[in-house]
């Protein structure tokens, strides 16, 4: 990181293009050049001519092309730069380097929830989940009761019920890819290590019929898994009532599950960002992805996903996968998004967003390079489809749209029981049932929004904090909410209206 007394961040020698620090006036000397117009912090200042045609580098690496003429000191954006023709050279494996785990006296450890299959939880819920739009409107009843109405008053030790409802369910193909992402997603909810008690309501005439979910994924009624349907119990109200004794019943049990020493190896930290500015991949991205690091050389596991937004820079993940095999399934998934965009008439440069740009990002490739380096540097081990249960221990990744609500819906069916979330405009999002922690990418904005955001990473941009160094801060943090610590996402509520599942196919 250069000296913080410069104005300008060159993140590789080889780059044509710096980060402004800080906003830079018209006429103002940065370096060995001077802005000819205004440079808002976190955009690119030209370091040199680049003619048109000829590649901008970032990291090393290229993120557009010039579409004219750029002048040094120049402010590289969207009116001069635009996506490049992808010509990644892959080389499977070339990083893959086992992991060098700790040994296990030396491992970190948080207070968890042993489940009785062996995963460890951070939070201790109740979920209604709806089989169907149909039973949302009952199950968000039956949550309100207990998060509103005093139904939780004598049990402590439960974090809350969670509605687990969704605008699908119906009119779709029981064998298409939308239904098995669908049951797929709600089953992995159901078994989340930081979900104790279910009630799965449904409507009765859906085709997502809660009987063949269950046996599809391997899931048993008991006494903390329930299940009814509005049309056999009798209507609505019976519905709701039915609903709230059956947790009722399941209450004492869950509120006297206590948190244990477990190791941190237990933990499956969920990676995402979202509202993105041009400092992501040099503050918050590169420190999550060092505190990733350290949660897998402690025995844990990382999920890295978003596909749309690791396109570009899959060349980078391809060089880390354990097998050919993984190598081989992240660019079958890349090829089916770039498939399944042009079918829907779009295309997977259409990304950026508006805040993104906003923040100084220009194209899906500089993104995507920042983005990426959430994940760290340890070996790709596996890499999964949408809300697949996640087995592997280490660094994966799954297979997601790029948006928030959605990605994190599969990532968390997948098993995650913690995210760590970074931005650079200002998401507040939450998502039960696991506690999000809020990594700002800048200063400015961690302290306008001081009551969103968990941790400041913008000491890295200021030159006062290391990338390190602010990782192994997050590590820390994630160890202290993994064990109860409320993040502020969860001060504030958030999580009962973020459950997404990925709605693809024809609804008929």
């Amino acid at each position: 990181m250069p000296d913080q007394a410069d104005p300008l961040i060159r993140l590789n020698p080889q780059d044509n293009v710096a980060v402004a620090r800080r906003s830079l006036d018209a006429g103002e000397r940065a370096g060995a050049v001077i802005a000819a117009t205004r440079i808002p912090l976190g955009h690119k200042i030209a370091l040199e001519a680049i003619e048109a045609g000829a590649p901008v580098r970032k990291y090393g690496q290229t993120i557009g092309s010039a579409i004219r003429d750029i002048a040094p000191g120049e402010h590289v954006h969207t009116d001069n730069t635009a996506m490049s023709e992808l010509d990644l050279r892959h080389e499977f494996c070339a990083d893959a380097a086992p992991t060098a785990l700790l040994p296990e006296a030396e491992r970190a450890t948080f207070q968890g929830f042993l489940r009785s299959d062996g995963r460890v939880g951070t939070r201790n819920y109740v979920a209604l989940i709806s089989s169907v739009n149909c039973s949302a409107t009952v199950c968000r009843a039956v949550a309100d009761h207990f998060n509103r109405q005093g139904g939780l008053d004598g049990f402590a030790n439960v974090d809350g019920v969670i509605a687990l409802t969704h605008g699908g369910g119906c009119a779709i193909n029981t064998d298409a890819e939308g239904y098995l992402f669908l049951t797929r997603t709600l089953a992995g909810y159901a078994i989340n290590p930081n979900v104790a008690g279910v009630v799965m309501v449904g409507l009765g005439c859906e085709t997502n019929q809660i009987p063949a979910l269950l046996a599809a994924h391997g899931l048993v009624e008991g006494e903390t898994l329930r299940t009814m349907t509005i049309q056999a119990t009798g209507g609505t109200r019976k519905t709701i009532e039915a609903a709230i004794a059956a947790i009722r019943a399941m209450l004492p049990a869950i509120d006297a599950m206590r948190r244990s020493t477990q190791p941190a190896a237990s933990l499956m930290l969920a990676l995402e960002c979202g509202g993105s500015d041009g400092y992501s991949g040099i503050s918050a991205n590169p420190a999550l992805g060092h505190a990733a690091d350290l949660l897998v050389r402690h025995g844990g596991t990382a999920v890295l996903a978003e596909t749309p937004e690791v396109y570009g820079a899959e060349h980078l993940l391809t060089r880390r996968a354990a097998t050919p095999a993984v190598a081989q399934k992240l660019l079958d998934r890349i090829e089916w998004w770039r498939g399944y965009a042009s079918s829907n008439k779009a295309e997977l440069n259409n990304n950026p967003s508006h805040g993104n740009k906003a923040g100084g990002l220009t194209t899906i490739l500089e993104k995507s390079l920042g983005a990426v380096a959430k994940s760290g540097t340890t070996r790709l081990e596996a890499v999964y489809e949408y809300a697949e249960r996640v087995t592997a221990r280490g660094f994966v990744f799954m297979d997601t749209p790029g948006y928030d609500p959605v990605a994190v819906t599969g990532q968390i069916a997948g098993g995650c029981t913690i995210l760590a979330f970074t931005t650079g405009r200002g998401s507040t999002t939450g998502y039960k049932p696991v506690p999000t922690i809020k990594l700002a990418t800048n200063t400015p904005m961690y302290e306008r929004m001081s009551d969103d955001m968990d941790l400041d990473c913008g000491g890295i941009v200021s030159g006062a904090e290391t990338v390190e160094q602010a990782g192994e801060r997050i590590f820390r943090h994630l160890l202290a909410v993994a064990s109860g610590q409320r993040t502020l996402s969860e001060q504030f509520g958030y999580g009962d209206s973020e459950f997404v599942p990925w709605q693809v196919g024809a609804v008929m």
